[in-house]
């Protein structure tokens, strides 16, 4: 399975577009959209798409795990990824978050700023079909797989759709959100169903939760010391966005992600010292890395706090540097 297969490029176009389009599904877009809709356009928006986007990640890589469902078979498929290889196919986590996001960005902000509805959909439409038919391309999931993720992300989003007001203001108001928001999904790390060999799903599952805990944690904390998270100063995109305010854009993002990549890197670190002491494992054993009682505390604490960086600390800083 960590071999890699030799294939031939006939149409460097689809390649280059299905290769980016996977991207879309996996961390480097999580870690970089999520906190820009924070940073720049809507706390709200950014509250929503990160509880839609965790609840339905946990519960499809879940079910990968009980359903057992294989990847297509290679031959005849050529797969273009070896990372998740070692994952079960059904239902596309892929096909899942891509729904659940550009979804829930639409319906979030349909209602709060000035855009023709029919563009908003189509570009929702848009960018979860391309995704879905990246796993195809890629020869990681057969048709069935991607149906079914997006089916099952689309029937999740109408279920919490509803609630999601009263989870919003729960999760900002209630003095238990902070134990809860950690204790419950540290369980649900801890108890993720075992199999028989070593996947990639139980830690990303951890990776999604963590960075949720670490989040939502940040949210709860702003509205309760610093100005209500239901407002927002960042710009709002139904207005001309002249240079000054592009400037003042990027420079949110390259400032909040730089302390963001940093923060992950000096928690991954720490994290994965203190636990190598304990265990008594070299950091680069990969090995002692999978083992349970590393791999969940090893993520969990790394991206929460990654999390609570882009949520709270980063904040601060662009308030420090003008850049509010």
């Amino acid at each position: 399975q960590g071999c890699t297969q030799k294939y031939i490029v006939k149409n460097y176009f689809y390649y280059y577009l299905f290769k980016f389009s996977a991207a879309l599904g996996e961390e480097i877009f999580y870690i970089t959209f999520l906190p820009f809709t924070y940073w720049n356009i809507d706390h709200s928006v950014s509250r929503r798409m990160i509880i839609v986007w965790s609840i339905v990640m946990y519960i499809g890589q879940v079910s990968k795990d009980i359903l057992k469902w294989p990847r297509p078979l290679s031959p005849p498929v050529v797969k273009l990824e070896m990372r998740t290889n070692a994952e079960y196919g059904m239902p596309s986590t892929h096909a899942m978050a891509a729904t659940a996001i550009s979804f829930s960005f639409f319906i979030a902000t349909t209602n709060q700023y000035k855009y023709p509805f029919e563009l908003g959909l189509v570009a929702a439409f848009v960018f979860s079909t391309l995704v879905c038919l990246s796993r195809l391309y890629t020869g990681m999931h057969t048709v069935l797989d991607v149906i079914g993720g997006a089916l099952i992300s689309a029937v999740l989003l109408m279920l919490l759709y509803p609630a999601w007001d009263t989870i919003d203001h729960l999760l900002l108001t209630s003095p238990f959100c902070p134990l809860f928001s950690i204790v419950v999904p540290l369980v649900l790390c801890y108890n993720y169903p075992k199999l028989d060999y070593y996947s990639p799903t139980r830690g990303d599952t951890t990776t999604i939760l963590g960075a949720a805990a670490g989040a939502t944690v940040g949210f709860w904390l702003n509205n309760q010391y610093a100005a209500p998270a239901y407002t927002s100063k960042s710009f709002q995109p139904g207005f001309p966005l002249v240079a000054g305010t592009m400037v003042l854009v990027l420079a949110r993002f390259f400032v909040g992600i730089s302390v963001v990549l940093l923060t992950r890197w000096l928690m991954k670190s720490v994290v994965l010292g203190a636990l190598g002491y304990r265990y008594q494992f070299p950091i680069r054993d990969l090995g002692a890395r999978r083992r349970l009682e590393v791999e969940v505390p090893y993520k969990f604490v790394t991206y929460s706090s990654v999390g609570f960086t882009a949520t709270v600390i980063v904040p601060l800083l662009h308030e420090l540097l003008g850049l509010m």
